[in-house]
C-alpha cells in the first residue's frame, strides 16, 4: 500500500466522525502557530508587559495583606489567568480571518462534520494557551514567583485554569462567527474581557473597591478562578495573608461558571454556523 492510499484510508476511516475531523481542523490549526510563530511572540509580549508593570511599578504600592515582597505570589496567579482568557480573544480574531478569506465555504464543501469546525479551533488553541503558559511561568519564576502549594497544586490548579480558557474559547468563537470583519473581532474580543479581568481579583484584594463594584467583582467568573488558582497554587499561610476565600466556594463557583458558559455558547456557535451554511 502506497503512502498516498494510506492517507486517503485513514481520511475516509475518519471521514464523518466529529472527533477524526476535529483533529483535522487541530493539526491545520497548529501548524499555521509553526509557520507562523510571530502569533505566538505576540501573545506573550502582553502579558510580559503586565508583569513587569505591576511587579515592578506598581507592586510597591498595592497592599494585599502580606508582604509587599510577596505581591508577586498575589499577581502571577491573575496574570496567568487573564493572559489565557485574553486568548479566548485571539480565538475569536483567527476565527474571522477564516470566515473573512473564505475558508468556511471550502470546509462546508468538504464531507466532514460541520461541529469539528468549531471544536478543532477551540482545541488548537487550547494547546497554544498551553504553550504561553509555559512560557509565563518562565517569567514568573524569573521574577521571584514560586508553587508554595506544592506540585499537586500546580497540577491541579493549571487544569482548572486551561478548562476555564477552553469554555472561554467559545466567547470567542462566537465572537469571530457573528462579526464581518477581523478588525471587528479584535475589538468585540476584548471589549469585555477588559472590565471582567480589572474588575476582578487578578490584581487586586476586591475588598478594597467600592461597596458597589464589590458584588460584582466577587461574583465575577475571573474572580472566582482566579481565586481557585491561588488556593491550588499557593500555600494556606499566604492564602490567609492575602484574604483568599476558601477553596471548596470558589471552585463550586467556578465549576458553575465552566459548565454554564458551555451550555451557552456551543449551542450559540452552532446555530450560526448552520445559519452561515444555509
Amino acid at each position: 500500500m502506497t503512502t498516498v492510499q494510506a492517507a486517503v484510508r485513514e481520511r475516509a476511516t475518519r471521514r464523518g466522525t466529529i472527533f477524526g475531523d476535529s483533529w483535522v481542523m487541530t493539526t491545520r490549526l497548529i501548524k499555521q502557530i509553526v509557520r507562523v510563530p510571530d502569533l505566538l511572540v505576540f501573545s506573550i509580549v502582553q502579558p510580559v508587559l503586565f508583569v513587569l508593570l505591576f511587579r515592578y511599578v506598581f507592586g510597591g504600592s498595592i497592599d494585599v495583606g502580606g508582604p509587599q515582597a510577596d505581591y508577586v505570589d498575589y499577581l502571577m496567579p491573575g496574570i496567568f489567568v487573564q493572559t489565557l482568557l485574553f486568548n479566548g480573544a485571539a480565538t475569536g480574531i483567527g476565527m474571522a480571518d477564516d470566515v473573512q478569506k473564505g475558508l468556511f465555504d471550502r470546509f462546508r464543501s468538504l464531507p466532514m462534520s460541520r461541529a469539528a469546525i468549531l471544536l478543532g479551533r477551540a482545541l488548537s488553541d487550547l494547546i497554544r494557551a498551553t504553550l504561553i503558559f509555559l512560557i509565563m511561568l518562565g517569567v514568573g519564576i524569573l521574577t521571584g514567583f514560586r508553587f508554595s502549594g506544592g506540585f499537586w497544586g500546580a497540577i491541579a490548579g493549571t487544569f482548572v485554569m486551561l478548562a476555564f480558557t477552553f469554555a472561554f474559547s467559545w466567547i470567542g468563537i462566537l465572537i469571530g462567527l457573528t462579526v464581518k470583519t477581523v478588525e471587528a473581532a479584535q475589538s468585540g474580543g476584548f471589549i469585555w474581557l477588559f472590565p471582567l479581568t480589572f474588575a476582578s481579583s487578578a490584581f487586586v484584594r476586591t475588598d478594597t473597591m467600592p461597596s458597589w463594584l464589590q458584588g460584582f467583582a466577587n461574583i465575577n467568573p475571573v474572580t472566582v478562578l482566579v481565586n481557585s488558582v491561588r488556593r491550588f497554587y499557593l500555600s494556606a499561610s499566604l492564602c490567609e495573608q492575602f484574604g483568599v476565600p476558601p477553596l471548596g466556594g470558589q471552585l463550586l463557583q467556578a465549576t458553575a461558571w465552566f459548565f454554564g458558559i458551555l451550555l451557552v455558547f456551543v449551542p450559540l456557535c452552532i446555530r450560526s454556523l448552520g445559519r452561515m451554511s444555509r
